[in-house]
């Protein structure tokens, strides 16, 4: 009987230490300490892809210049592409989020807080405004010069009730 007992309690010694060893790797996994949450940037862009993810999918586009009449370029010619982490697929999918509604080619407006480094790549704040598509030529219908998305008539928010 005490045998039972030493060897439950062996057991139990065992899975307090595996938890405690895996508790700062899994808190860590949903620090957002990465991104400067000082500062909040709001971009216009078309999906060039949806990422599904079980713990964070990802939204990558290419950024419109100011005057949205071309894709804003890097100093070295190329397209200037962003990349937006959101929360889990199924989260997003009841906020009506998902690769069916920001499809490739999809126009649209997001507000993020940029990567501490510098680079094109921030977390989701609010809802993502989507520009509505003229229903004649099924081309997007942009924002003026300096506007975002959720300043076009006929947007659509979605993820949240704010921009």
């Amino acid at each position: 009987m005490n045998k039972r007992i030493l060897n439950a309690s062996a057991i139990v010694a065992s899975l307090v230490v595996v938890a405690v060893l895996f508790e700062v790797p899994v808190s860590t996994h949903h620090s957002f300490a990465m991104y400067d949450q000082t500062k909040v940037v709001t971009l216009t862009g078309v999906v060039k892809q949806f990422v599904p993810q079980a713990n964070h999918a990802e939204i990558h586009f290419l950024l419109l210049a100011p005057d949205h009449k071309s894709f804003a370029k890097a100093a070295d010619g190329k397209n200037v592409e962003w990349g937006l982490e959101m929360a889990g697929t199924a989260q997003l999918e009841r906020q009506g989020i998902s690769p069916k509604t920001f499809g490739p080619g999809t126009v649209f407006s997001v507000r993020l807080n940029p990567l501490r480094d510098g680079s094109n790549f921030g977390s989701r704040i609010g809802a993502l405004a989507r520009c509505p598509t003229d229903p004649a030529t099924k081309k997007p219908k942009l924002p003026e010069a300096g506007k975002h998305c959720d300043s076009v008539a006929g947007r659509e928010l979605i993820g949240g009730a704010t921009f």
